[in-house]
């Protein structure tokens, strides 16, 4: 039985779509599905509700808060952590519970676009490999329940770089495996702000982060270079 959390602030547009998809693709297992909200201003909570998801609010805005809140009231012990813009594989419930019961503790899908453009298509085949660097997000995460709290949870301070962050924990205490198959995600960042233009704002980003440079710094660039962004 898995519990599906997803983060959501703002996402009226997405969040109907993504529900749906989840329970079209989740097989024979049992789910729930949680939506942790982030203090919405749009329809997003209504329309959660609508499509039979549990809507929770989280106490603090964030996409690390909000997960850990989501985790804290799962009911059940594998955890399966989906970006709002993000459709899971078919079956996607399966192919996790396979590697589970192989001996991994953590893992993630592959990522595709939802547009067709050669460059997000090469930037895609990357995450083929398991690689932390080109670990984020957007591929989901899922995580025994257990090793998820051994490894203290997403750490609430970092508002960017969350879901590289944990990778490294997490793959200290048992096996990580990244999955054939691949999730959707929306390019909608890609085409508010241009391809190339986007994909070199992230790198910047994550050159920062690895750089030690603190997230007041990387929140600053953040917020000035990207535009439509929800922090």
């Amino acid at each position: 039985m898995f519990s599906i959390i997803i983060p959501a602030y703002n996402e009226a547009d997405q969040i109907a779509r993504t529900i749906a998809n989840v329970q079209l693709a989740q097989g024979d297992f049992t789910v729930e599905i949680i939506v942790v909200d982030g203090g919405s201003s749009d329809d997003t909570v209504y329309i959660a509700e609508q499509y039979g998801a549990t809507v929770i609010k989280s106490e603090r805005k964030g996409r690390g808060a909000q997960m850990n809140t989501g985790a804290a009231f799962a009911r059940y012990d594998l955890l399966y952590f989906l970006h709002a813009d993000t459709i899971p594989p078919k079956n996607f419930t399966q192919q996790l519970f396979s590697v589970y019961e192989s001996g991994a503790t953590s893992g993630c899908f592959r990522l595709r676009f939802d547009y067709e453009h050669w460059f997000l298509r090469a930037n895609a085949w990357f995450t083929r490999f398991n690689v932390n660097g080109v670990r984020f997000g957007d591929q989901s995460l899922f995580v025994v329940k257990e090793v998820f709290t051994r490894s203290g949870g997403f750490r609430e301070d970092l508002i960017v770089m969350e879901d590289q962050e944990i990778i490294h924990r997490l793959k200290r205490l048992g096996q990580f495996v990244v999955l054939d198959d691949y999730v959707i995600t929306s390019a909608r960042k890609y085409l508010d702000n241009g391809v190339f233009r986007m994909q070199y704002i992230f790198y910047r980003i994550w050159t920062m982060y690895y750089l030690g440079y603190s997230q007041e710094q990387l929140l600053k660039v953040y917020k000035r270079l990207i535009r439509k962004h929800k922090l």
